[in-house]
């Protein structure tokens, strides 16, 4: 029997999100974080120093010099594509995370430097590894809930945004729509399908950002449910539950404690689930991504997946600026070629 080589991988950025996903190399897992880069280096030290891995200032020596398997991109969004394609060039695995890029013709440049250096490339969300949000949707097609109305999501907590890239345009794309709405969208894709149509309006701006710090979406996807999703960085709209799904037969609650359902004429409500675990969810993204890497397992974000968030993101800020319903572009099978530049 061969015995397979361990899958080692590398952290691309050092911020916020690099600590999550190094926790969750620490928790345990069937591969090995073996680097960190940030232009900063004392930040990509201190991400490393979670796992023991080594910390570099620059990409290109850290590939060279450890030969990883994968790599895991927590760059602003800017970056992405270029960061991106260089490494699938290298013959190197890629987990980009959300938002995939500010763009659907950057997008489609990454997914075709996958198909032409055979590559495995996935984009990071990690609400759909969240087991909760897995089981909710075993739920939903086993069909308990009945037809599904209704999917209600809410993302809105206050946070100081003057200083962070994410509030400025030409990094981050927009705002709160493209920061967090990205992990509304994907959601409700994961949950209920394809977005077939939607609407954004802006809510007041109360932190003076030159971009959206509080949105509402209106959403439709093709089986005709309805969908309100809320975000904010300047409210706190605080809820048990960042998830509700209405049926003809039942009502569904992701929460962030604790998940539950109630079917029609019952009193009582079901518990399924626990909440959202954070290490968890990134911890489950890194096993199906390494397990698709040796053909064991189906990517849950494949690159329809990826394009299909950048397009629906790109038709949501076109809707912003009108309040007008809008027709969701579907992402088709020639995905993979690249397209007039669309600027968000």
């Amino acid at each position: 029997m061969i015995t397979r080589t361990e899958q080692t991988f590398v952290l691309i950025g050092a911020g916020g999100i690099s600590k999550a996903y190094a926790a969750a190399f620490a928790d345990g897992l069937p591969c090995q974080l073996v680097g960190v880069a940030d232009i900063r280096l004392e930040a990509a030290e201190e991400v490393a120093a979670i796992t023991g891995a080594e910390a570099f200032d620059d990409i290109e020596i850290m590939c060279a010099e450890l030969q990883p398997t994968a790599a895991i991109v927590c760059t602003p969004p800017n970056t992405h594509a270029a960061i991106c394609i260089e490494l699938m060039n290298l013959g190197i695995h890629v987990l980009c995370e959300k938002p995939l890029t500010i763009c659907s013709h950057d997008a489609r440049r990454m997914i075709s430097a996958a198909e032409n250096n055979n590559v495995t490339f996935s984009m990071g969300s990690k609400f759909r590894f969240v087991e909760d949000v897995q089981e909710a949707r075993r739920i939903i097609e086993s069909g308990k809930l009945g037809e599904i109305v209704l999917f209600e999501n809410t993302f809105a907590g206050y946070c100081d945004m003057s200083e962070r890239w994410n509030s400025n345009p030409e990094i981050s794309g927009g705002g709160v729509l493209i920061d967090n709405g990205t992990h509304s969208i994907d959601i409700m894709r994961f949950l209920l399908g394809s977005v077939t149509e939607l609407q954004v309006v802006e809510g007041r701006r109360i932190q003076n950002l030159p971009v959206e710090d509080t949105a509402r979406l209106f959403v439709r996807n093709e089986a005709g449910a309805m969908g309100s999703i809320d975000l904010s960085w300047s409210m706190n709209k605080v809820q048990p539950h960042f998830i509700s799904i209405y049926g003809s037969k039942g009502t569904l609650q992701v929460g962030w404690k604790e998940s539950r359902y109630q079917l029609a004429g019952e009193s009582e409500w079901t518990v399924f689930g626990d909440g959202y675990n954070k290490i968890a969810a990134f911890g489950n993204q890194i096993r199906n991504f390494s397990a698709a890497i040796n053909g064991e397992e189906e990517l849950i974000i494949d690159a329809s997946d990826a394009l299909a968030s950048v397009m629906t993101m790109e038709t949501a800020y076109a809707a912003l600026k009108t309040n007008e319903w809008h027709p969701v572009q579907q992402a088709d099978t020639q995905w993979s070629r690249p397209q007039k530049h669309v600027e968000v």
